[in-house]
């Protein structure tokens, strides 16, 4: 990776690692405009002020806009957004794997993995 690219990275990482950014990209990602207040129950637990802030960083950044139905995801926020799926498949699997090592480290035996009913031993 180039100094440049890897220079832009960081600048995004920069912007998403802001409180909120987010949960606020996520919660637009359905496609449907939301207005500041149901933004603020999507999103939960943000106060006004914060929010304000972060949507102001959004729009600088050009990732959300606002119309006259509310917030919504530009096109490269809606990429971006798209590219978050992956995330979300990722934390499934992760979640998963955390529940079963937990379950081991109590000492009890895990369920089996999926389809594995269908399988004979050995």
């Amino acid at each position: 990776m180039s100094a440049k690219d890897n220079a832009a990275v960081i600048q995004l990482f920069d912007l998403l690692e802001s409180r909120y950014a987010l949960r606020v990209i996520w919660a637009l990602s359905d496609g449907h405009p939301q207005t500041f207040r149901l933004l603020q129950d999507s999103v939960g637990g943000v106060t006004p002020n914060t929010l304000n802030t972060r949507l102001k960083q959004l729009r600088a950044a050009r990732l959300v806009e606002h119309g006259g139905d509310g917030y919504r995801l530009t096109a490269q926020g809606t990429d971006l957004a798209r590219r978050l799926t992956d995330v979300q498949l990722f934390a499934s699997r992760w979640s998963q794997n955390q529940a079963r090592a937990a379950i081991l480290a109590g000492g009890q035996t895990p369920p089996p993995p999926a389809g594995a009913a269908n399988r004979s031993p050995g």
